[in-house]
């Protein structure tokens, strides 16, 4: 060591050393100082410190805003000694609503967007607390948490807040270290108390059931999470990866155009940045679906419009989309936070004990500060009354003392008074000594002696803590608990594309290949004849419905499975347009297909589900038990081998239900015959199937119905429905179409009436329609003739679908769950099986056909 004219002392080190003490020290500044939030009340050092200076300086809730120069310099001044822009930046941040779940300064003037834009300068902004930030500061001033010198030791801080809130988790975190990072998402408070409360009634519960209790982040800006994997991981280690995504819409608009809306971001996406990845991938002519881009946004929230074109994929788009621009983002948890000084990753429970256990301690030392007060309170009442009783010989020995000190030795000595209270008496003033005010005081005294009673009980006893603790966030919760904003979806999910307003009605129409489309209703007139009968590539129209767009939307396929999505889900179009396919909403096995697709308005207890097979089971389940189907779908019914779904259909239970086999055969009998079986059960036999025979048509015709009859030979007639005589359910059946040797083997079984279509199927993929009034009437055994449609037609029928053109200007809204024949189940491949579809649409009012 060596000394300098100037007594400055240089001491030669290796710099390695130097470096590696130097770079220790400042680690551990930034870790604890600076980038960390502490796990007990959530905030890093600069939030803590700018909180309790708004606090001293009174910027409370119910008082006038204050320049946010006076808070920054105040803050500075007196705990941060950092810059300016530090402490400034994070006041503005504690302010906005698309950063913070819940804010903690309630701000006044422009504290920057959501597309970036920078806050302006403190000198012209203005800030007070938030009243949620009362909720971290509360009781701070009854020795309920430690304080330190500050960086001069002229003050001192809170080393924490007291905070009656899991801050940690409810608004999150965001930092970097040296060597280590925390990025904490924020939760719903509601959630967080719930798994809270739990944690405080078992606090051996185990990480899985809290998980049960918190569905996941809620993002302040709303949008989606995908997937549950990323959430668990982040739960149960402390780690994950979850993944976020735009929340959007389809709107049509003019001449058929659509627009993809985007009305949520993901969190912490800069929506300018958005912007300008669009027009950089249009640019550069890898998406050419897009038409338009505005950005709507206004202070009712944000509004990103894309205008697609009329023919645009939008599945296609999407995934380019997600792909190249942040509307798909990623959120990577890291759940770092101080515990006792030292940073640790954490898991819910742990994140959640540390806040219990802190909390717990708050209130032992809340109500032991409150003891102390109410016990000297006691102190003091118990001498008051005592000079009261007294109170001659205590004025004359305050008369006869020469000072207040010989005045309170004296009282002292012939009372036995404490010091504490020979001053309380001496300061007493005469209006005390009425009777009025003894009763008051004696009124106290009683309170007093029941309230330091409870707080003994609350200083020493675990449970009575934790009681309170649950009562205190339940109060919380009632007072600013809100709804989630942010939707978790499974990863098996379609991505929901909701189609304009759920209020707003809109036509579905599925065609015989299974694409789908839902045209709006609005001011759409009517369908003519040749629309509805317009032919693309063998393809028409065969299943129409009205529905709101929340109209939940069942899909059962084959192999017995069930899908649920809603009528907003299915892909917006023109009356010309194709649609896209239906099985693009969901996610089938492979081999499997759609059969069947079921609008339900309403899951009502008393409405059933009637299922058939190909062999000829059938069964009867109530509707209530498919009320909660995910898109991922669910077992619907149990099959035997070989067997597969033919048609299912919505049912009141109390009609009539005809099949009818390739063979010919039919039988009728009441659905009141099946009882009502559970969602996985396999079902009764509604009708004895030969050995290489199948169903081909479930009817459930009105009685007033006639019955179109077509052989795969081209022939075919009418048969009135009460032709046919009710049986028992396992029956043979009687003969339909005895000449099949003639006819061919029967292909389907339409109920129709005067002015309805059919469309017969050829083995070559031709479609002809046929008018039912060209066939004649014929009893149930009466020879099929040639239907003349197919006249000069090569090749066999292989399946007959309904198309009903009637006198209505508008198809049916879905109203009830009565139809008098099943919807037609469309195939989904064009290698289905010849009469899967032979099932006939609902009428009147619920699923109604093309009524013109």
């Amino acid at each position: 060591m060596k000394t300098s004219a100037r007594n400055e002392r240089i001491v030669t080190r290796l710099i390695e050393e130097e470096l590696r003490d130097s770079f220790i020290d400042y680690s551990m500044s930034v870790i604890v100082q600076r980038a960390l939030p502490d796990a007990r009340d959530g905030l890093k050092p600069v939030h803590r410190r700018i909180l309790y200076a708004m606090y001293e300086l009174g910027l409370l809730p119910g008082r006038e805003h204050k320049k946010c120069a006076t808070v920054v310099g105040d803050v500075l001044g007196k705990y941060h000694p950092h810059g300016d822009s530090a402490v400034y930046d994070t006041l503005v941040r504690m302010v906005q609503e698309f950063s913070l779940r819940y804010p903690l300064v309630d701000g006044q003037g422009n504290f920057g967007s959501i597309d970036g834009d920078s806050a302006a300068a403190y000198r012209y902004t203005e800030a007070k607390l938030a009243q949620v930030a009362m909720e971290l500061l509360t009781d701070i001033d009854r020795e309920t948490v430690d304080f330190v010198p500050n960086f001069d030791g002229r003050l001192k801080e809170p080393t924490s807040l007291p905070a009656r809130l899991p801050h940690l988790l409810l608004n999150g975190s965001d930092g970097i270290a040296v060597g280590m990072a925390t990025k904490i998402p924020p939760h719903n408070l509601r959630e967080l108390a719930a798994a809270t409360d739990h944690l405080v009634r078992y606090p051996e519960c185990t990480v899985d059931e809290l998980v049960e209790l918190v569905d996941g982040p809620d993002f302040p800006t709303g949008g989606y999470i995908w997937g549950w994997e990323g959430i668990g991981d982040a739960y149960r280690k402390g780690r994950g990866l979850v993944e976020m995504r735009a929340r959007m819409h389809l709107e049509e608009g003019m001449y058929g155009k659509t627009s993809l809306v985007v009305t949520e971001l993901p969190y912490q996406v800069n929506k300018t940045r958005i912007i300008e990845q669009i027009t950089k991938i249009v640019r550069s002519g890898r998406v050419d679906a897009i038409t338009d881009l505005r950005d709507e946004s206004d202070r009712d929230g944000i509004r990103l419009v894309i205008e697609l074109k009329r023919d645009a994929d939008v599945k296609k788009l999407l995934k380019t989309l997600f792909l190249k621009t942040q509307l798909k983002s990623t959120f990577g948890v890291i759940m770092l936070a101080l515990v006792d000084g030292k940073p640790e990753q954490l898991d819910l429970k742990q994140a959640l004990k540390c806040f219990v256990d802190y909390r717990l301690d708050v209130i032992r030392r809340r109500a032991l500060f409150e003891l102390n007060e109410s016990e000297d309170r006691a102190h003091v009442l118990d001498g008051l009354l005592s000079a009261l009783d007294h109170i001659d010989r205590v004025i004359e020995l305050i008369r006869a003392s020469t000072s207040p000190k010989s005045a309170a030795d004296r009282l002292c000595a012939e009372f036995g008074l404490s010091q504490r209270q020979a001053e309380a008496i001496l300061a007493m003033r005469l209006a005390r000594l009425t009777q009025l005010e003894r009763k008051k005081l004696i009124d106290e005294l009683e309170g007093l002696r029941g309230r330091i009673e409870q707080l003994r009980i609350l200083v020493e006893e675990d449970a009575a803590r934790r009681d309170l603790l649950r009562a205190e966030l339940a109060e919380l919760v009632t007072r600013y608990g809100d709804d989630r904003r942010t939707e978790i979806l499974d990863e098996n999910d379609v991505f929901p594309l909701p189609s304009g307003e759920s209020g707003e009605s809109s036509l579905v129409m599925i065609t015989r290949l299974g694409y789908a489309k839902a045209v709006a209703v609005r001011g759409s007139g009517g369908m003519s004849g040749a629309e509805a009968m317009a032919e693309r590539d063998g393809d028409f129209v065969c299943q129409t419905f009205v529905a709101r767009g929340a109209t939940e939307i069942l899909l059962f396929t084959a192999r017995g499975s069930v899908h649920s999505v809603r009528v907003r889900d299915f892909p917006r179009g023109t009356r010309s347009s194709r649609g896209k396919q239906i099985s693009d909403l969901v996610t089938l096995d492979p081999g499997d297909r759609i059969v069947s697709v079921v609008p339900v308005p309403e899951f009502d207890d008393e409405k059933f589900l009637l299922f058939v097979t190909r062999d000829g089971q059938v069964k009867r389940t109530g509707l209530s038990e498919y009320s909660s189907v995910r898109s991922g779908g669910i077992k619907a019914i149990g099959l035997s081998k070989d067997d597969e779904v033919m048609a299912v259909r919505p049912s009141a239970g109390t009609g009539e239900l005809l099949l009818a086999t390739r063979q010919g055969l039919a039988i009728r009998f009441s659905e009141e015959e099946v009882r009502t079986m559970g969602r996985t059960a396999r079902g009764v036999r509604g009708i004895e199937v030969g050995k290489g025979d199948g169903l081909v048509a479930a009817l459930a015709p009105r009685r007033d119905s006639e019955l179109l009859v077509v052989g795969a030979g081209g022939l075919g007639k009418r048969v009135p429905f009460t032709e046919l005589k009710r049986q028992g359910r396992a029956g043979k059946g009687m003969a339909l179409l005895p000449d099949t040797d003639r006819a061919g083997q029967l292909v389907g079984v339409l109920a129709v009436h005067p002015g309805d279509l059919g469309m017969c199927e050829l083995a070559s993929g031709e479609v002809v329609p046929i008018s039912v009034e060209t066939l004649p009437v014929k009893p149930r055994r009466g020879a099929s003739v040639k239907i003349d449609a197919l006249a000069e037609r090569a090749g066999p029928v292989v399946a007959v679908h309904p198309l009903r053109i009637s006198s209505g200007e508008n198809t049916s809204e879905v109203e009830d769950l009565e139809p008098d024949q099943t919807a037609a189940p469309p195939p989904m491949d064009e290698d289905s099986s010849p009469g899967a579809d032979g099932v006939e649409d609902p009428s009147d009012k619920t699923q109604a056909e093309l009524e013109l």
